[in-house]
C-alpha cells in the first residue's frame, strides 16, 4: 500500500456511511484518502456528498453494458486508474462480480445491518424482527463471491426490544456502522488486519470480535 491508502468507494443510495468515512478521514482518525465514488444509480444522494467535499465521481450504470460482467470489469478499470488499494461498500446494492473481486482479492469491505452469518442479504433488520432475536448488529466483512459470506473483520452488537419494527432496529443499528466501518478502514489503513485462513486478525486486539455497547 502506499503511505496514503486511497480509498475507492461504491454506493447507490444516500451514502450515510460515505458521509461518515469522509467525516472520520477529515478529522484525521482514517489514514487515508478517498479517490473516487463510483455509483450505479445518477440520482444518488451519494454523489451530492461527494461535490461537497470535492470528491470526483462516476456514474457507471449496469444499463450500458451488455451483461454484468463487463460492467465490473470497467468499474474495476475505473478503480485502478485512480491507485484504489481498498474499496468500499457503502450502501452497493448490488453483489459484486467476479471481475471486480479478482481484481480486488481481499481488498473490497462491507457493512451489513446484521450479525453475521445471519441474516444475509436484503433486508436483515427485518429477518431479525421477524425472527424475534434479542440481539442484532452490524458486521464489517470482506467481500467474496457469496452474500455477505466472506471474511468477517469486526461486529457491533445492539439490542433488540419487543416493540421494535424495522425502521426503528435499523435506526440503532446504523448507528453503530457509522463506528465501526470507519474503524475498520482506519486499522487496514494502518497495517493491522491481517487474513490468516480464512479468518480475519486485528493486531490491536481489543478492537478484535464482537463490541457490545449499553442498551441506549
Amino acid at each position: 500500500m502506499s503511505e496514503m491508502l486511497k480509498i475507492g468507494v461504491l454506493a447507490s443510495g444516500r451514502g450515510s456511511n460515505f458521509q461518515s468515512i469522509i467525516d472520520n478521514i477529515e478529522s484525521g482518525f482514517i489514514p487515508a484518502e478517498i479517490a473516487v465514488l463510483i455509483s450505479d444509480k445518477a440520482d444518488a444522494f451519494a454523489i451530492e456528498r461527494a461535490k461537497k467535499h470535492k470528491i470526483e465521481s462516476l456514474v457507471i450504470n449496469l444499463k450500458n453494458f451488455s451483461n454484468k460482467d463487463l460492467f465490473y470489469a470497467h468499474i474495476a478499470d475505473e478503480l485502478q486508474k485512480r491507485g484504489v488499494e481498498l474499496v468500499v461498500l457503502a450502501g452497493f446494492m448490488r453483489v459484486v462480480g467476479k471481475p471486480l473481486i479478482e481484481r480486488y482479492n481481499n481488498k473490497i469491505m462491507n457493512i451489513h445491518p446484521a450479525l453475521l452469518p445471519s441474516f444475509p442479504g436484503l433486508h436483515g433488520q427485518k429477518q431479525a424482527v421477524d425472527y424475534g432475536v434479542k440481539i442484532s448488529g452490524c458486521t464489517v466483512h470482506f467481500v467474496d463471491e457469496g452474500v455477505d459470506t466472506g471474511p468477517i473483520i469486526m461486529q457491533a452488537a445492539v439490542p433488540v426490544y419487543e416493540d421494535d419494527t424495522e425502521d426503528t432496529l435499523s435506526e440503532r443499528i446504523l448507528k453503530q456502522e457509522h463506528r465501526i466501518f470507519p474503524l475498520a478502514i482506519k486499522l487496514y489503513a494502518e497495517g493491522k488486519i491481517t487474513l490468516t485462513g480464512g479468518k480475519v486478525c486485528i493486531k490491536s486486539g481489543r478492537e478484535n470480535g464482537i463490541l457490545i455497547n449499553p442498551p441506549a
